[in-house]
């Protein structure tokens, strides 16, 4: 089957970390920000804010505090993607409406429609040559982002994505390779793997060591990390609100 460009570069992009010292110009940010709105949102309420970050020190400041990496500052471009159930309560009361408090659930549709927002920039930018990376690290320390953001009540932080033209190095970087479809795609019904399965399925993260050596490192690395920890304990104590 031929491939279509969409496929070809969607499968070809990468997270892009190191950029050359060369602008986005204004007609491609607009684009990148019109396709963000052009995807599919529930109901079409587009449940999210998008929040063009220009401000330098507000950007070195976010580098900071996003898990200390001093890429972010140097992106030439920065859109956190902002679930957002604020607009709407506000509409409504506008329109003499008497509308519930939002819940869990409304905050969880406004993340969906934020994710895919930041999905079609992302695909829209690299489709311009631009590349990008997800800074999920915009969830932790929530607090502090709300504030630093001014945030309402009812908006969360949901995604941020920085840009730039990726350098050679990056371009010429292996992608790192996904699962096999076998165990990410079931069928009708969700099949919960046994261990044999778990270890075939992760074999290509582990080929030059052991994989109970690979795993625990990695848990450590990740899932059990102080900064894991505390996006947990921020976005938490940030859903209370929704209760």
């Amino acid at each position: 089957m031929e491939t279509s460009n969409t496929i070809k570069e969607l499968t070809e992009r990468r997270s892009v970390r190191v950029y050359e010292d060369r602008a986005i110009t204004t007609e491609q940010k607009e684009a990148i920000i019109q396709a963000a709105m052009e995807a599919p949102t529930a109901g079409n309420q587009q449940l999210y804010t998008i929040l063009d970050i220009t401000d330098g020190k507000l950007k070195d400041m976010l580098a900071e505090t996003c898990d200390h990496q001093p890429f972010i500052a140097k992106a030439q471009m920065a859109l956190i993607f902002c679930a957002d159930c604020q607009k709407w309560y506000d509409a409504f009361e506008a329109g003499g409406c008497s509308p519930r408090r939002p819940r869990t659930g409304d905050l969880m549709l406004a993340v969906t429609d934020a994710a895919i927002a930041a999905q079609n920039a992302v695909t829209a930018a690299w489709s311009l040559g631009i590349g990008s990376c997800y800074i999920g690290d915009i969830m932790e320390r929530c607090e502090t982002h709300r504030e630093l953001l001014r945030l309402p009540d009812y908006v969360f932080p949901a995604v941020m994505v920085v840009f730039g033209y990726p350098t050679r190095q990056q371009m010429e970087r292996k992608k790192p390779d996904r699962c096999q479809q076998k165990h990410i795609v079931h069928e009708n019904g969700y099949r919960r793997m046994d261990r044999k399965e778990l270890r075939q399925m992760l074999a290509k993260e582990c080929e030059s060591r052991d994989f109970d050596s690979w795993i625990q490192a990695f848990c450590e690395r990740k899932y059990n990390s102080d900064f894991s920890r505390e996006m947990s304990r921020s976005v938490e104590e940030y859903l209370k609100a929704f209760r």
